[in-house]
């Protein structure tokens, strides 16, 4: 709002209105103890949109009225709220180069100083409307819920029209406006909200919408089943699937880009019951590949396993069941190990992170690509470093050994629980223990767990039923004896009460108590002796025991190292590990 100075010289600089008439304008709003602006608004003698408009003119400013205009959140976020409301700022769209504003005060020089200093981007301002600007700033408060309130009221109505001729109209339907924002607004708040999956699913007489996000699914949204085979044949346009196919399960995939971000998407259709349910994957191709340091290995730990990646050949196995972080730490390993003077090929399935320098090649079992035919051809492009995405069978391990034998450095993954029960794995699926223990250098597991939010963290003590408990589910006097091996404690500390961290949940958090994930290791390096049992054939279990005497500290033992200096959680450590 400007202040009556302000604004009776704009309206006479712009000629917008005469001196006279303004003079009684401004005596009348004195006598009303009202604003000049309020006075002149309320009275209809200037609408709010002309005011505005000649104060830009004024200016020399564009104007813009953001009343329709679709804001993304990840760009109205780069200015935080109290910001914006203390300095009437919005943030509405951003180039490579440049961040636009709209603002009610076009003269606060200092937060357009602030912006370029703390976005490394040009701040181009625009003049705004009150009206216009406390639409959108409704937008930090309206979730998920109220937008699609406002979404599907316009749908319902011609979704049950479309219902006797299904579909003859799927493809109307599917590019029908409020069906089109509806998954444009799912796919967006996934991307925001840094979600790795989302599940569309039918019940009864609605829609679920779950979003996976730091590796546990959360209910975001629930839509009403009107608009269902709608959102269906939306998704499969994009993916390019069959609209008319209703009864076998289809796989595809589509792609969005905007500033900011660039996500594939996979999505797989399978028929349900109450109709078909869409699981959508998340793959950030402008995702940052992290550094081994960044992946949360323990200092000990660290020096091990680069010791053993630069080993010529042999094979580094990465193991944990689905979504635990295996592939990113796969590719934080070719990050080290990408030079011009290395030839680097992956075979995977699907292709998760995009590397210069490295040849990537994705399977495609529909046409007989698989991974051991993809090995088998590749090892006639004269490699040094092969990254095979995951040995399922046989075949794949077989030929996996022998290039590791036949001095190549072989990168893969297993479904295995732990390290040392990774090597009679292979045994198991006929690999012969001499070439197992001749070839694999080291193995790596890992899981993911959530990182407690810093915005809310808080400690607390662990009582003695607490401690009872959880001897009952894990040998807390070996890990106990763990953390004071390794400094974390002292031993006053180990028999008087043991300090923990948790999230109380905030706003930043989603109330979660969580925010990001990083990985829990247990690294086994294969020396001599660890190739003398393998070759004995001995169980994974004394494999274990041996590890540990010479120093391995395991999943378990690493979890609560972190767990006690305030990274993540006793509750998300137990939940990972849990067998």
């Amino acid at each position: 709002m400007f202040q009556d100075l302000e604004l009776k010289n704009i309206l006479l600089k712009t000629n917008a209105l005469g001196e006279k008439e303004l003079s009684l304008h401004s005596e009348e709003a004195k006598n009303r103890n009202q604003s000049l602006e309020e006075y002149l608004i309320g009275k209809k003698i200037i609408n709010e949109e002309q005011l505005y408009q000649t104060a830009a003119s004024f200016y020399k400013i564009p104007f813009i009225n953001l009343k329709n205009q679709a804001v993304r959140k990840d760009i109205l976020f780069m200015i935080p709220e109290p910001l914006a409301v203390t300095h009437r700022i919005i943030a509405f769209d951003k180039t490579e180069t440049e961040l636009k504003v709209a603002v009610l005060n076009p003269q606060d020089l200092q937060i357009f100083e602030f912006l370029r200093k703390k976005t490394a981007l040009d701040v181009q301002i625009y003049l705004t409307n009150p009206e216009s600007f406390n639409e959108v700033i409704k937008n930090y408060h309206k979730g998920l819920k109220a937008e699609f309130q406002e979404l599907t009221a316009d749908t319902t109505a011609s979704e049950a029209d479309s219902e006797e001729s299904k579909d003859k109209k799927l493809k109307a339907l599917a590019e029908d406006l409020p069906v089109i924002r509806i998954v444009d607004t799912l796919l967006e708040y996934a991307i925001l909200e840094n979600a790795s999956d989302i599940h569309i699913e039918p019940v009864e007489k609605q829609i679920t919408v779950r979003y996976r996000i730091d590796g546990v699914l959360r209910n975001v949204m629930t839509l009403p089943k009107s608009v269902h085979s709608g959102i269906i044949a939306r998704i499969k346009i994009l993916s390019d699937l069959k609209l008319d196919e209703h009864r076998l399960p289809q796989d595809g995939r589509f792609k969005v880009s905007a500033t900011g971000y660039n996500v594939s998407f996979r999505v797989s259709i399978i028929p349900t019951y109450d109709g078909e349910k869409a699981v959508l994957r998340l793959l950030n191709e402008k995702t940052s590949l992290l550094s081994l340091e960044q992946l949360g290995f323990q200092p000990k730990v660290l020096p091990l396993v680069k010791r053993n990646i630069k080993k010529p050949h042999g094979l580094i196995l990465v193991t944990g069941p689905t979504g635990s972080g295996k592939t990113t730490t796969l590719y934080a390993i070719l990050n080290v190990l990408n030079r011009p003077e290395v030839n680097i090929t992956t075979i995977e399935d699907p292709i998760e992170y995009r590397m210069q320098g490295i040849n990537q090649s994705q399977v495609n079992p529909k046409i007989g690509y698989t991974f051991a035919n993809g090995l088998r051809a590749y090892l006639r492009q004269d490699p040094d470093i092969i990254m095979v995405g995951e040995i399922r069978d046989k075949e794949t391990a077989e030929i996996a050994i022998h290039a590791a034998l036949t001095g190549h450095l072989v990168l893969s993954t297993l479904h295995t629980n732990d390290a040392p029960t990774t090597l009679p794995r292979l045994s198991e699926m006929g690999i012969p223990a001499f070439l197992v223990a001749s070839t694999v250098n080291v193995i790596v597991a890992q899981r993911l767990v959530r990182k407690i939010c810093q915005d809310c963290i808080e400690s607390y003590t662990l009582n003695k039923d607490e401690m009872e408990q959880l001897e009952k589910q894990v040998n807390l006097t070996s890990i106990i004896q763990t953390l004071e091996k390794e400094g974390i404690i002292t031993k006053k500390q180990a028999k008087e009460s043991l300090l923990f961290y948790r999230g109380k949940g905030c706003k930043k958090c989603g109330n979660e108590g969580y925010k990001g994930r990083l990985g829990i290791y247990e690294v086994m390096e294969v020396d001599h002796e660890i190739s003398e049992m393998i070759l004995k054939g001995t169980s994974g279990g004394e494999m274990q025991q041996k590890a540990k005497e010479k120093g391995m500290i395991t999943i378990l033992e690493d979890g609560f190292i972190k767990a006690k200096t305030g990274i993540t959680t006793i509750e998300e450590i137990l939940r990972v590990t849990k067998e």
